[in-house]
């Protein structure tokens, strides 16, 4: 960033507000938070790293234990995985607090990748993420957050996860 740059960010009234040009999900380059969006407004590789795990949570098949696993430990779908209509409901109420309506899955598997038995893939949970932080960053960031994830994209250890874990209890749904 030039010297000229700082200033003039400094002299916004919103500093971490992008100007209207900017593009959503690129827009904090000049901050610690990690890019959402590549340069071409695809999925950044970090992202897609955290979507895989919440996706491995509420998964069939469910992904093999971790050998050493922590609340900070990321998880990855096996390859043919699913979020089935349970997943999908437990993802959903986890995400925003509930399920999603019969009209708003009808959605999900009009427009986005599904299973023939209608089923969303992991390209169909990209996608809704895809479409979500080009529209509406900081819905995703919200996300994000929900489900364990700074603003690096790194994953951290959560009230939830640390509940589960002293408890004993398994953060797999079984």
């Amino acid at each position: 960033m030039a010297p000229n740059d700082f200033d003039l960010r400094m002299q916004s009234p919103r500093p971490e507000t992008p100007e209207p040009s900017s593009k959503q999900g690129r827009r904090n380059a000049q901050f610690n938070d990690a890019q959402l969006l590549d340069a071409d407004g695809a999925i950044s590789d970090k992202l897609e790293r955290c979507l895989r795990h919440i996706f491995a949570k509420y998964c069939t098949p469910r992904p093999p234990r971790p050998q050493k696993h922590d609340s900070t430990t990321l998880l990855t779908p096996p390859d043919d995985a699913i979020l089935d209509a349970t997943g999908l409901d437990a993802w959903a109420e986890d995400t925003n607090g509930a399920p999603f309506s019969e009209e708003t899955k009808e959605e999900l598997r009009e427009f986005l990748d599904v299973t023939e038995e209608g089923e969303l893939t992991f390209k169909g949970f990209a996608q809704i993420y895809q479409l979500q932080t080009e529209n509406d960053e900081e819905e995703t960031w919200k996300d994000l957050s929900n489900h364990g994830f700074d603003r690096t994209l790194t994953l951290v250890s959560t009230r939830r996860e640390e509940e589960a874990e002293s408890s004993h209890m398994s953060l797999f749904m079984p």
